[in-house]
């Protein structure tokens, strides 16, 4: 069998140079700072990832909140990054930045080069519209007044106490063990993502409202592009896995790495089907109109969304080549929409969280 070169070491890439090397390849791993520490918490709803995910926490239930409380039946999972890091000793992993690809591999900034076929996985990069977050780690006890035990409360639409825009966010806020619970103020998307110090400004108003204390230490900051085009032969982030309306790709990661290592394998190519680019079409077209929605109509609508039958729920938020699914979901979250926010949907003119708000 051939080789395989994955560039880039974050959670997707990873899952790719395990899958190939399961299958005998030989699978090279190069990424900058193999080393470094990953700061990200990743989580997915349980019953999207694959057999075997290594999953650290599950939480049994599910909240939304929008200008309404939403009780989901579906489990939150939170992903252990340790097990997401583990390669099998079949991996060579090399420390380098890739300047060139070659015909047979890459060349690294130090003139090394690695042979292989080459597949990117360096995570989306560039585009318009992004998602944006800030987050701390309290206490489970301190967490009370946001979300109970063995519960995620996935958005919280209510307005924070101090803000300096009319930006919608909502609180995050998820179990992580050990007694602790992320709490994430997060800007679901917005062209150009809305800056740090503003998420800042209005989680801390929203802690202080409840008397929780932001704890010294790290906070999580999050930056995730939504409308990158995807790269040919790539994969993860790099390939358009990112969901337009979550920000979320690692759980589709996972379940398509071992089709991708087959692909690679047997020398097919490594790209996304017809109904997956019609899909991911679809889904762009959805985050237009979300960025077009008033600040005032986007509680409402996740209110409409979150009152589908719960098979229209996941055919929008999970399979990414699920087009039958994907469409009726479409069409019956337009269904019960009030004309004024079906408006949106069809005709998203330039967004107004974009027009006349700082960042």
């Amino acid at each position: 069998m051939g080789g395989v070169v994955v560039v880039g070491g974050g959670p997707a890439g990873r899952a790719l140079a395990r899958e190939c090397a399961a299958l005998g390849l030989r699978t090279t791993l190069v990424d900058r700072d193999p080393g470094r520490p990953w700061r990200a918490t990743y989580a997915a709803w349980a019953d999207e990832l694959p057999a075997g995910a290594p999953v650290s926490v599950v939480a049994s239930r599910a909240r939304v909140v929008g200008t309404r409380e939403h009780r989901l039946a579906r489990a939150y999972a939170v992903l252990d990054n340790e097990r997401l890091r583990e390669l099998p000793d079949g991996v060579e992993v090399v420390a380098g930045r890739v300047v060139a690809r070659t015909a047979s591999g890459v060349r690294l900034a130090d003139g090394r080069v690695v042979s292989g076929r080459v597949v990117r996985a360096t995570g989306a990069v560039g585009g318009r519209a992004a998602q944006t977050a800030v987050g701390v780690v309290v206490p489970a006890a301190a967490a009370r007044p946001f979300v109970g035990p063995d519960e995620a409360l996935i958005m919280d639409w209510r307005r924070p106490p101090a803000r300096t825009t009319e930006d919608p966010t909502f609180l995050y806020a998820i179990p992580l063990g050990a007694d602790r619970v992320l709490l994430e103020e997060t800007s679901l998307a917005r062209r150009p993502g809305l800056p740090l110090p503003e998420l800042r400004l209005r989680l801390r108003a929203r802690l202080a409202a409840h008397g929780v204390a932001v704890p010294d230490g790290d906070e999580e900051r999050v930056h995730i592009p939504l409308d990158v085009p995807p790269a040919a032969g790539a994969f993860g982030a790099a390939a358009g896995f990112v969901h337009p309306a979550t920000g979320y790709s690692v759980a589709t990661s996972l379940r398509r790495a071992p089709g991708v290592a087959r692909a690679l394998a047997e020398g097919r190519p490594v790209g996304r089907s017809v109904p997956e680019r019609v899909v991911h079409g679809l889904r762009l077209r959805g985050l237009t109109a979300l960025l077009a929605m008033r600040p005032d109509e986007v509680p409402q609508f996740f209110d409409n969304f979150f009152l589908l039958a719960e098979n229209d729920q996941r055919a929008y938020l999970g399979d990414h080549g699920d087009l039958r699914g994907t469409t009726r979901a479409m069409l019956r979250l337009f269904g019960v929409s009030r004309w004024p926010m079906r408006a949106r949907m069809v005709f998203p003119v330039q967004t107004a969280k974009f027009v006349g708000t700082p960042g």
